[in-house]
């Protein structure tokens, strides 16, 4: 089993921040490929299904982004899983938006979400870094990040999620190479 978590904030009012797109790209991959309805546990919403032929447990932590790490660190021990069985989806002010890389451990560059994983499960679990782009001076990093998207990038961020979970099959069988070229692909097209 695998347990995919995507980060962001409870509640309407941040539904559509860029800090949610984990939580987005949870949903999307939820429905595209059939799993269950959600069911509250770990201080969060969890959904059941399989990518595949790999059953994954899909998890939005409700503790807010700062305290995401308690809710994964109970899912983790309740399964009594390793940190390679962890993929976290979040935002990443350091790539343009809608760009999307996959990368093993490192650090948390500044993300209080993955500050809270690390600390309550360690840092060696993959990220499925999102691109939201910075917005170029770090007094306005807050409101960028807590900030709706624009009309104008609904598309871009439709394509971008639909591309994540039509692609889904490649990160569960562990093939992160596959995963890119395919996202990639379909985000040119």
């Amino acid at each position: 089993m695998q347990i995919w978590v995507g980060l962001g904030n409870p509640g309407p009012r941040y539904a559509l921040h860029r800090h949610n797109v984990g939580f987005m790209a949870t949903d999307v991959i939820a429905e595209m490929h059939g799993f269950g309805p959600v069911q509250t546990k770990f201080q969060g919403w969890v959904q059941e299904g399989r990518i595949g032929a790999d059953k994954v447990l899909l998890l939005k932590p409700a503790t807010f982004m700062n305290e995401s790490g308690r809710s994964v660190g109970e899912a983790m021990r309740f399964y009594k899983l390793g940190l390679d069985a962890l993929t976290v989806f979040h935002d990443e002010l350091d790539l343009a938006p809608f760009k999307v890389k996959v990368k093993q451990g490192g650090g948390t560059a500044g993300h209080n979400g993955l500050r809270s994983i690390d600390q309550h499960c360690g840092a060696d679990f993959r990220r499925v870094r999102i691109g939201i782009g910075h917005p170029g001076h770090k007094d306005k990093v807050t409101g960028h990040v807590l900030g709706n998207y624009a009309k104008a990038e609904q598309d871009d961020l439709v394509s971008m999620l639909g591309a994540i979970a039509s692609e889904a099959e490649w990160l569960a069988k562990g093939d992160v190479a596959r995963f890119m070229s395919e996202y990639a692909l379909r985000m040119q097209g």
